[in-house]
């Protein structure tokens, strides 16, 4: 069964026990795809109210935008999760002759690969769900959904960070430096643009809530 046809119950459940995977990346994922949704239902309660009625076109395209971004995400919540189980089932290769251990290690370098591709997809789709947002609040939207919002950028918040956690730790036993650092500085770029983003909108809900 694929994690997001789970229900809440059984993906929390599952986290929480001694299965290998979902982990933090999987999480991540979700939590991005709340903000996202987040984002999308606060682009639906702003369509058809007259007092928003000016915000109107762009908040439809917010919600459009959201759900998208959305489904994204939940798909590269499984991916994440397959991704793993490569590198897994590569640890459990045989290593007893030469040939093995270098199949053996060949398998793991590409697991770890793509171990890191798919949190820094991750990454991109949050730091993109925060632009979206971060429009949003400059636009204008419906204030009475503004802790909604607000909660949009603290769940993206802590996906994007949680994903680039999982960067790290794959690229951290990487032999190919090339790839490392690519993925380092892409991951480094993403966050020096994102979060003060996410700062900004959570503290400019903040301020209305008050």
């Amino acid at each position: 069964m694929k994690l997001c046809d789970m229900t809440v119950t059984d993906f929390v459940n599952t986290v929480a026990s001694d299965a290998p995977a979902p982990g933090g990346g999987s999480v991540a994922a979700l939590a991005g795809s709340i903000g996202a949704a987040l984002t999308a239902m606060v682009g639906n309660l702003t369509q058809g109210r007259k007092k928003y009625a000016e915000y109107a076109e762009f908040a439809a395209q917010v919600e459009e935008k959201g759900n998208e971004l959305k489904a994204r995400l939940l798909d590269v919540m499984d991916r994440d999760t397959d991704a793993f189980m490569l590198v897994s089932d590569a640890f459990s290769l045989p290593k007893t002759t030469d040939e093995e251990k270098a199949a053996r290690s060949a398998a793991i370098q590409a697991g770890l690969k793509a171990c890191t591709k798919t949190p820094m997809e991750m990454m991109e789709l949050c730091a993109e769900t925060v632009r979206l947002a971060a429009d949003f609040c400059e636009h204008g939207f419906n204030d009475s959904s503004a802790s909604d919002l607000g909660v949009a950028f603290l769940s993206l918040s802590a996906a994007i960070r949680g994903a680039w956690l999982n960067v790290l730790i794959n690229i951290s036993s990487l032999k190919d430096q090339a790839f490392a650092d690519e993925y380092r500085a892409k991951g480094e770029a993403l966050l020096e643009k994102t979060l003060p983003l996410c700062d900004a909108g959570y503290e400019k809900i903040l301020g209305m809530v008050k």
